[in-house]
């Protein structure tokens, strides 16, 4: 790692340490005292790999809304299938059927969005078969309306919640990339999707962030976690710019960690099928693997109180969830935690452990 991004690291650790030991008691207010003009669009994890626990949570969310935050929204959800060549971030696992998957993202008009964030490819895996038939899959997907959304009270929430005029929710799919090079084949094959640029690309500059940004390939931009309360730079942002930021939320990885390119490169390898060794976190607790309490304590952790009374006000509006390599029984808790109203948690937590086709564990 360079001498540059060493220096990122430590002044973003100072300003996130700086920035939370001097929390004001305002940003307590009521989170759910929001102003109607103000939604939070949350991006999930687990497309494929948590297929079952969206095709129960789905419904739940648009039949009994008033579980759920009037102020926040499901912006997409992500992932890919195993064996995926151009995936990257994590190690793909999900074994949901790619045309069910999509046919439930379509029925309750959300936008699925495909994890092709591999940093280490070359044109010679473009023509990979696996990959090209699930952007066929996803880009015939997008071709649905709102009009083949089955049910017309879910229609309605969603024409109610995203503020549309008329009785068309034209959703689009979206890919997450990191090499300019499948940006480029995808962009001329798949022109009716729109991209994000991955936060496997460490972007811990506040410049380089700014640059991507402006980039007209990217629709959204996912900053490296620690620059996600650098609020003497981020507020200097047009509006326009604030709409493309994705702030990752719940990072768990050490917020000194120096060696997270490596870390993505190993998953990037390890996708394209190389025989190599895994990568050797270099986080002191690292044994400990992840849990959403320590994800709390990391200075670079948003909450719901940070996304109602510091972000929404600032004009941020997209946040992303990670967790595609957790587990069904920790997205519950983000789902819980981020989207779920206090009082009804353990309605939303009884209707998903008691259904009888979701093992959680």
């Amino acid at each position: 790692m360079s001498n540059k991004e060493n220096g990122n690291i430590d002044d973003n650790i100072n300003n996130n340490l700086n920035d939370n030991n001097n929390t004001d008691d305002s940003t307590n207010n009521n989170i759910n005292n929001i102003s109607s003009d103000k939604k939070a669009y949350f991006h999930l994890p687990g497309l494929f790999e948590f297929y079952e626990l969206y095709k129960v949570f789905l419904p739940l969310f648009y039949e009994h809304r008033e579980y759920f935050y009037d102020w926040c929204d499901i912006g997409s959800i992500y992932g890919a299938p195993a064996d995926c060549i151009w995936g990257g971030g994590r190690a793909g696992y999900g074994d949901g059927d790619a045309r069910e998957v999509f046919s439930l993202m379509a029925e309750y008009g959300i936008s699925a969005r495909l994890t092709f964030s591999n940093s280490l490819l070359t044109r010679e895996h473009l023509s990979d078969v696996k990959c090209n038939k699930l952007c066929e899959l996803l880009n015939a997907a997008s071709e649905f309306n709102n009009n083949q959304i089955k049910d017309d009270k879910i229609r309605n929430e969603k024409i109610k919640h995203n503020k549309i005029k008329n009785e068309n929710v034209n959703v689009k799919n979206g890919i997450i990339v990191h090499s300019d090079i499948l940006l480029d084949y995808l962009k001329n094959k798949y022109p009716e999707f729109y991209f994000v640029s991955s936060t496997t690309k460490v972007l811990t500059d506040y410049n380089d962030l700014l640059d991507e940004v402006n980039r007209d390939d990217f629709s959204y931009v996912v900053p490296d976690f620690r620059l996600n309360k650098c609020f003497d730079k981020l507020d200097t942002m047009t509006q326009e710019q604030k709409c493309k930021i994705e702030f990752l939320c719940n990072e768990c990885c050490w917020f000194g960690c120096y060696d997270r390119k490596a870390c993505y490169e190993a998953v990037s390898r390890m996708n394209l099928g190389e025989n190599c060794p895994g990568h050797i976190c270099v986080s002191p607790d690292a044994g400990e693997g992840y849990r959403f309490s320590k994800a709390m304590s990391n200075p670079a952790f948003i909450s719901v109180d940070d996304i109602c009374n510091i972000y929404l006000p600032k004009g941020f509006s997209n946040f992303k969830i990670e967790g595609r390599g957790l587990g069904s029984a920790l997205v519950l808790e983000f789902l819980l935690y981020y989207m779920t109203k206090t009082e009804y948690q353990i309605n939303v937590r009884e209707a998903i452990y008691l259904d009888n086709m979701l093992d959680l564990f």
